[in-house]
């Protein structure tokens, strides 16, 4: 009997709380490996309240038998461990890395968890290569030795992308990834998105931007006032009806080439 696929990550009745209040109140959804999936809601919904609980940022208010928390099957992680599992790419990261660093050092950079290579990181030749070839797979290998600071905001992106990838997660989580992007950043973006989840890297999308959900994804988990609000197919979750409840506010949608927009 072949087993089925793992979960990824395991939200049963979590609360959190930030600054007094509660951002996430008695959240339960599972993500299995290989499932790409959208999170979406408005500002101030706990979209990134959930974020940094996966990644151990912050963490339930009640420890209970009911509150559980886990991460490829397990509650407890090292960090650095639990690390190696996700990439992460938010654009506060993104900000961060725009410095005069090459695109490889960037890229290479993803092994320490800093920002650019320092003095006492020995780089390995089979870390160098995998580096470079995370910049091919964004097709920016050419970009290796250009500094961030000398790049396109796409090409800046894709080169954070590939400083997430070098490790080979599980999974990138990928916050608000258009964010204050043009247009033509913007589809770059979203094909190095389809890329990666065409190609066996658990895609996790987190936004208020209906055109960041690529048709890879197929599920949506929206959230409103740190409530879980739907958990379902794409299909389901992106009718008018339901976006007008979530975002308090009437909507139109409309779908083209599997990208949905709303205005």
């Amino acid at each position: 009997m072949t087993a089925g696929p793992r979960k990824l990550i395991e939200f049963e009745n979590v609360t959190v709380h930030r600054e007094g209040h509660p951002a996430l109140q008695e959240v339960t959804f599972s993500i299995e490996e290989g499932q790409h999936t959208a999170l979406l809601g408005p500002n101030g919904s706990g979209k990134s309240t959930l974020i940094h609980a996966i990644t151990r940022e912050c963490y339930p208010r009640y420890a209970s038998p009911r509150c559980k928390l886990r991460i490829w099957g397990q509650e407890r992680w090292k960090l650095f461990d639990l690390r190696a599992l996700f990439g992460i790419v938010t654009n506060d990261l993104v900000e961060k890395c725009v410095k005069p660093y090459p695109a490889l050092e960037t890229a290479l950079s993803g092994f320490f968890g800093s920002i650019g290579i320092w003095p006492n990181h020995i780089v390995t030749p089979q870390m160098e290569a995998r580096a470079r070839q995370a910049l091919e797979f964004f097709d920016i290998g050419h970009l290796a030795g250009r500094p961030l600071t000398e790049m396109s905001s796409g090409e800046v992106r894709r080169a954070v992308f590939a400083r997430a990838l070098v490790h080979d997660p599980k999974a990138l989580i990928l916050d608000e990834p258009t964010n204050s992007l043009d247009v033509r950043a913007q589809r770059e973006v979203r094909d190095a998105m389809r890329k990666l989840a065409s190609n066996g890297v658990t895609v996790i999308l987190v936004t208020h931007h209906l055109p960041d959900i690529i048709p890879e994804i197929g599920r949506i988990i929206t959230l409103r006032e740190g409530r879980l609000f739907h958990d379902g197919p794409k299909e389901q979750a992106l009718q008018p009806e339901a976006l007008s409840e979530l975002f308090g506010v009437d909507v139109r949608v409309a779908e083209a080439d599997g990208y949905y927009h709303m205005w």
